[in-house]
Formats: C-alpha cells, sequence, structure tokens
C-alpha cells in the first residue's frame, strides 16, 4: 500500500506564468461549465467547508481575466459576485455556535455548512476563508465590478472582520493557520477602506498577532512555533500558516511576520528529510497541503536559503482544492491566487549550515527532536521511525526493557564534516531504571549514501540492545509505499522484531495501517478534534530492528554499530586510545572524547575517511 496523501515534491510542479496561465485556463472551463443561472460556482459535491467556496472560484476568474481579458469572465465575476451576497452571507446567529461573545450582533459571516445548527463550530475559520476571498477579488475587481457591487463586498468584508474580532472569541479553535489567516484578511481589508478606518484595522490586526498568536506560541526542538490544534507543528497546517506569514509579510512589511517566518522555516528544513517525508501533527499526521503550502514554502525558503519545496506535498491538491472526482473546489483558493502573484522563485540547493535537529548529506538524513533522539531516518529511499519498546519510542541502547533515550541534563552536540563525510555526536546523560546515572554517546556519519550509527555507554547489566527504528516506507516514483523491513546492517547480531500481542497498542509494520490510523485509534479525540495524534504516544510496542553489542569492544562499555543503506561487508571496531574511543569502519575512522568533554564539557569528535 501507499500513503495516501504524500505524493511528490512541491517545487516539481511547474510555476512560470504560462503554467499559471494554463492552470487559469483550466478553472475558466470549469467554473462556465458549472456557473448555474443564479450565478453560484460550488461543486455539486460540496456540502461542508462551503461558505467561501464559489466565491472562491469567482476571485480566481477575476485572476483571470486581469490577465487575460476573456470576454466571458466579466459577466460570471458579477453574476457570482450577485451569489455570494444574496445567498451566503448570514446575519442572524448560528443555533448552537458555541463562540459568540455578542448575540444577535447582525453582523455577516461564512458558514462551514448551510443548514442551520449543522457543525457550527467550524464557521469562525470558514469566515476567516471567505473574508480572504472577498479582499483578493475586491484587490482584482477594477473593470469587473461596478461600485455598487464593490462597496457591497467591502461591506460584507468588514462586517466579516467584525464579527471574527468583536463578535466572537479570537481563535477559539487555537488553530495557529486560522488566527494568522484572520490577521492576514485583516491587512488586506485595511487597504480598501477610509485612511482612519484601514488604521485602525491594520493596528488591530498586528496587535491580534503580537498578543494572540506570537504571544502564545510552543517551543519544539529549540523553535517557537504558532500553536495548531493542541501541538507545536502539523504537517498539513505548519506549512499553511508558513503561507500566511509569507502573505502577512508580502501585504504589511512588518518585519515581525518576517522574523516568525525565518524561524518557521528553518524550523521546517531541520525536521523534514532529503527526500521530501516527514510525519506528525495534532491534526493530520501525513495527510500534507499542496498548493495550500507553496506560497510559504518557496518564499521562506528563498529567504533563508534552503531548498523547502522538497516538501512532498498532496499533488493532488497541487494546484487548488478538489473535490473526489477531480473537479475543482474553490476552497482555499486565495493561497492560488497569492502564489500566482508572488514571483519568488524556489530555492532548490541544501542550506550548507550545520543545524542542531539535522545531519543531511546527499540522500540521507536523520531529523532529531527535542530529546535530541533520531525522529525520523532517510537513508537509500527507506524512512525509518523511532520503534517502541514497552510503551517507550527512540532509538537507543535497551536494558531490561528500559529504554536509555530520555536525557536527564544537559544534552551536547557537535558537528564535524571533513572531505565526503558528514557527522553529528550527541552526548546524553540518561537514568537507569535503577537510578544510576550513565552517559550516551551516539555517533552519526554518512557519505551522502549510507548512515553509519555507533553508541557507547557505560557497561549495562543482562543482555542490553540497541533500538535502531522501525521501517516504515520507501519511495516508490512520486509515492510512500509502507514497508516492513529495510536494508540495515550491524556489526553485531541484527534482528527485525514484531509484536506478538494484537490490538491498536501494537503497530506491526507488516499490517496495512499507516502511523496516522493507528495514533488516531489510540487517540482520546475524535479525528479532527483536539490533538488526536498524542494517541501514538499510547503505543505500546511496535516492529523494531534490534542490534547487539559489538563482540571484542571495551570492557567497560557496551558498544552498538548499525548501517543504514547498501553495502558489502559491514566491519566495525572500537578501542580505548589516550584521546578516546576510537571507532573504525569500512569507510572512516572516528575518535570520540571523553564524556566529560573539552573545557566547557562540549563533546570531542574528530573524524577522517
Amino acid at each position: 500500500m501507499h500513503l495516501p496523501r504524500q505524493l511528490g515534491s512541491l517545487h516539481d510542479l511547474p510555476d512560470s506564468p504560462e503554467a499559471y496561465d494554463e492552470v487559469l485556463a483550466d478553472v475558466t472551463e470549469q467554473a462556465l461549465a458549472r456557473l448555474t443561472p443564479e450565478g453560484n460556482l460550488e461543486h455539486p459535491d460540496c456540502d461542508d467547508d462551503i461558505g467561501d467556496t464559489s466565491l472562491g472560484i469567482t476571485s480566481l476568474l477575476a485572476l483571470a481575466w486581469q490577465r487575460t481579458k476573456d470576454p466571458r469572465l466579466p459577466e460570471a465575476v458579477r453574476r457570482s459576485t450577485d451569489f455570494h451576497l444574496r445567498e451566503r452571507v448570514y446575519t442572524d446567529d448560528n443555533p448552537g455556535y458555541p463562540n459568540l461573545r455578542v448575540r444577535g450582533s447582525g453582523l455577516p459571516y461564512a458558514r462551514y455548512v448551510l443548514e442551520a445548527g449543522a457543525h457550527p463550530i467550524g464557521d469562525w475559520p470558514s469566515t476567516v476563508w471567505s473574508l480572504l476571498q472577498a479582499v483578493n477579488l475586491l484587490d482584482l475587481a477594477e473593470g469587473l465590478l461596478d461600485d455598487e457591487r464593490t462597496a457591497a463586498l467591502r461591506a460584507m468584508a468588514h462586517g466579516y472582520w467584525r464579527w471574527l474580532t468583536e463578535a466572537t472569541f479570537f481563535n477559539p479553535q487555537e488553530a495557529g493557520n486560522q488566527a494568522i489567516g484572520c490577521v492576514v484578511g485583516g491587512l488586506m481589508l485595511a487597504r480598501h477602506l477610509p485612511p482612519e478606518e484601514g488604521e485602525r484595522v491594520r493596528e488591530r490586526a498586528i496587535a491580534l498577532y503580537t498578543d494572540e498568536i506570537r504571544a502564545h506560541r510552543v517551543r519544539d526542538r529549540g523553535a517557537l512555533l504558532p500553536p495548531e490544534h493542541g501541538g507545536a507543528y502539523d504537517n498539513n497546517y505548519g506549512p499553511i500558516s508558513l503561507s500566511f506569514l509569507a502573505q502577512a509579510h508580502r501585504v504589511s512589511g512588518a518585519e515581525i511576520f518576517a522574523e516568525d517566518g525565518d524561524a518557521v522555516a528553518r524550523y521546517l528544513d531541520a525536521r523534514l528529510t532529503t527526500g521530501g517525508f516527514d510525519f506528525g501533527g495534532p491534526r493530520y499526521s501525513e495527510q500534507h497541503s499542496g498548493f495550500e503550502s507553496v506560497l510559504g514554502l518557496r518564499y521562506f525558503g528563498h529567504r533563508v536559503g534552503a531548498d523547502l519545496g522538497r516538501y512532498r506535498g498532496d499533488t493532488s491538491w497541487g494546484r487548488y482544492a478538489v473535490k473526489p472526482d477531480g473537479g475543482v473546489d474553490g476552497h482555499f483558493a486565495w493561497m492560488l491566487v497569492w502564489h500566482i502573484q508572488d514571483t519568488t522563485p524556489w530555492h532548490r540547493t541544501p542550506s550548507t549550515q550545520p543545524v542542531r535537529h539535522q545531519l543531511r548529506a546527499g540522500g540521507v538524513s536523520v531529523a532529531f527532536d527535542s530529546r535530541m533522539t533520531p525522529s525520523l531516518i532517510e537513508a537509500d529511499g527507506t524512512y525509518l521511525l523511532p520503534a517502541a519498546v514497552n510503551r517507550q519510542h527512540g532509538f537507543g541502547p535497551v536494558v531490561d526493557g528500559f529504554l536509555l533515550c530520555r536525557p536527564m541534563g544537559e544534552v551536547r552536540v557537535r558537528d564535524v564534516r571533513t572531505g565526503g563525510l558528514a557527522a553529528k555526536l550527541v552526548t546524553k546523560p540518561v537514568v537507569t531504571r535503577d537510578h544510576v546515572l550513565r552517559h550516551v554517546r551516539s555517533l552519526y556519519v554518512t557519505d551522502g549514501t549510507r548512515l553509519w550509527t555507533a553508541v557507547a555507554v557505560e557497561r549495562l547489566p543482562g543482555e542490553p540492545y540497541l533500538l535502531a527504528g522501525l521501517p516504515y516506507v520507501s519511495d516508490d516514483g512520486d509515492r510512500l509505499r509502507r514497508v516492513a523491513e529495510a536494508e540495515v546492517a550491524s556489526a553485531g547480531d541484527l534482528r527485525l522484531t514484531h509484536p506478538t500481542a494484537e490490538g491498536p497498542e501494537y503497530f506491526d509494520a507488516r499490517a496495512d495501517t499507516t502511523q496516522e490510523q493507528a495514533a488516531f485509534t489510540l487517540a482520546a479525540d475524535p479525528r479532527g478534534y483536539g490533538n488526536p495524534d498524542e494517541g501514538w504516544s499510547h503505543l505500546v510496542a511496535s516492529t523494531a530492528v534490534e542490534a547487539t553489542p559489538v563482540p571484542g569492544g571495551p570492557d567497560d562499555l557496551h558498544v552498538f554499530a548499525v548501517r543504514y543503506g547498501p553495502g558489502d561487508t559491514f566491519r566495525a571496531s572500537f578501542d580505548r586510545t589516550p584521546d578516546g574511543l576510537t571507532v573504525r569502519t569500512e569507510a572512516f575512522t572516528a575518535v570520540i572524547g571523553d564524556p566529560a568533554g573539552d573545557e566547557h564539557g562540549e563533546p570531542l569528535l574528530t573524524l577522517r575517511g
């Protein structure tokens, strides 16, 4: 089986003006064939996330007309604008909506589901999306809408802004992407209001960003990130937030949006594999976004000098939102408008600066979590997740069922590059179950094709082994194919184990189940609410690669050596020398210094090929 949503890298989609004109021509033909006598441009099968969709198609038709002057489009834009103003603007409170601060305000809003009282919780984001469609149309209205229609559209958009910021609680779903989108709507609306009123809206938008979003950022892997549905980052919504930050900076010029976007971009670059695969998040662990991510990845990838476009998006949504039949849906159409208007080029080469939470060279990458334990290993097109044993997740030595990867003290890192090799040494104090402090030293070395991991720890009782990952997916053209094994070698014995017990808390990689499905099955909240991906933390055991100690190592240490990726016979030896612990493999020699480190306690590492 394949992962359903992670397909090709987004920077592989053509983004020339000619390519975008082809996209708009496609939208035009679909829309003109769909347009009803009433002016409705909604997809016939649309029933939720619907309040902004017809207006979204209208804005795309307006952009197409500005670029091509197709004579069929002005009438379609006017009729569909009239339809939205007449049929899709609601001023009576939606029965059951829980987040009002003012009842009976009479202010306009958009509905997530048109039927009164049906799933009203989605009305806040739907109104944000409708605001964004409206301000895009206002930007493109010249030559298309008469003064009366333009005034009505402007009044509706201003009413949306007031409903979002006065009549309701701001950001009631604690969703960073929705909240930043609302701020962008205010910044764009301000340009269409009289100067004094426009300045008030602009100041309010920036204050909301500063006080309600930025002040509540969540730290992960050394970065401060907009919180998303109960988590720090979401693989669907995080890049969408990055696109909103890009548009906020484009519209306002305020440096705060550039600074925060740069921080999110560097964070994403560190956690993203070379092949563009990533997983995890509170709502959509593997259902990556498509065209909604393009603006942010391109804009900030260019700013920070990183190839963020390698992100494996949902390229079935690579141009615009679609329904199962492939037909265009106007949802999120404002993002297509923006990344057509923005001419920032893709930055396509990797950043060469070593970063704490990543090791990357060629086709090999290791992403590290906040504890500097690998969160994802990629080698030779195969990706391994942290394995689980006795409810503990990670990579590291296991003794009597206890995984030694949770730090008890400061984690130190040393990066070294020499010749064609790149290496990272992580030294981590850990505590065993019987309260003994030990130092785990983990060395990661890559030549761009293979990854070697060498781990040393003070000698452990019993029969310890190295938990070396859960094989999960492999590249298969533009798809990611589920796998249950990987090309891994060990200088000791190697085994691939699978859970012997059954149940949702046991993840067997041989089953046709994805990480996301397993997480949601174990979640306390329904899919799409709260932080269902926390369910993965309840996993008891998983398929795992396990390596036994290397024979003939130093008497006072247990040492492990594993190689990920192709190769002939794997050789590794460990010897004590005056300079520290010498590690020799078929590809390199490394010397790992004393656990105490240098005069500042920082780890010592030398490397040669």
